[in-house]
């Protein structure tokens, strides 16, 4: 019994230190960083409790990256999670070979490098980018400045870019959880006159409820650390547009002079509002359930 457990340990071990180093230790150091003042210059830390928090709350930009992070959250989770449904629900009706051109066509943009695809986009939503060019050839109007340039477009021009990169991977999490349920229920109704809609809604929907549910709660939580996008297509601007949470912490942290402290406490305000969140789709999702 005892050499088994040595074994066990021993097979852990490597995680165990791994999670440790790279996970708890930064962990419980930003803690302890958010309630001081560190001197980044002089690495000196003088505890000062609860003010970065404060100051937090007290800090307009604070206040404006969580309102952008929650636009940005509540307005592409939802377009995602519907269009990546009727994606899987368009790849599933067709032909074999279809399907599966298909499906890694509509994947394809979430395995492309995010910094590759915020550069083409930050050139097609520039003045002279296709966007416009589209947009002045149907007689749309547009921000003669760019999508990027103009604070009423920008955040939701990166918000368009992130719906049409994570629609195609969440497509292959809904239509692996279609294909995973039995076919005799969908013959079942359709030799008691249902149609196709009402099998959507009276089958196919309420059985893909755990994947439904993994699917919001991982996209929300995503679209809440939003951070590559911003930093490479606008730095937070213009005017503060589309400042996030997380690229907040990391311009307090590596623009600003000493704000070392001030950025953790950001960042543990972000993982206690992710938790909150995550907590409460979890209850509503699985109450309706």
């Amino acid at each position: 019994m005892r050499k088994q457990s040595i074994h066990t340990w021993t097979l852990l071990a490597p995680w165990l230190i791994t999670f440790a180093v790279f996970w708890l230790y930064p962990l419980l150091y930003a803690l302890v960083l958010s309630m001081s003042d560190y001197q980044t210059l002089t690495n000196q830390m003088t505890f000062i409790g609860l003010d970065n928090y404060r100051r937090a709350f007290d800090d307009k930009d604070f206040w404006n990256a969580l309102t952008n992070t929650v636009v940005f959250t509540f307005g592409t989770v939802p377009v995602t999670t519907a269009l990546a449904i009727a994606l899987a629900l368009a790849v599933r009706q067709s032909t074999p070979r279809l399907a599966a051109f298909f499906r890694a066509s509509f994947f394809l943009p979430s395995v492309t490098s995010l910094v590759v695809i915020a550069l083409v986009f930050t050139n097609l939503y520039a003045r002279d980018g296709y966007v416009n060019v589209i947009c002045s050839m149907m007689g749309i109007s547009y921000p003669a400045d760019g999508w990027l340039l103009n604070p009423s477009t920008a955040l939701a021009s990166i918000m368009a870019m992130d719906v049409w990169i994570s629609a195609g991977y969440y497509m292959v999490l809904f239509l692996a959880g279609m294909e995973s349920i039995p076919k005799d229920i969908y013959e079942s109704a359709e030799l008691a006159g249902a149609s196709r809609w009402q099998q959507f809604y009276r089958i196919t929907l309420p059985m893909l409820r755990p994947t439904l549910l993994f699917v919001i709660v991982i996209n929300s939580i995503k679209s809440f650390q939003i951070f590559v996008e911003v930093y490479i297509m606008t730095k937070g601007g213009p005017l503060g547009a589309t400042s996030t949470l997380v690229y907040e912490v990391y311009h307090q942290a590596f623009e600003q002079s000493d704000s070392m402290g001030y950025a953790s406490a950001i960042a543990y305000l972000v993982f206690i509002i992710l938790m909150a969140i995550s907590l409460l789709q979890l209850r509503i999702l699985k109450g309706r359930a």
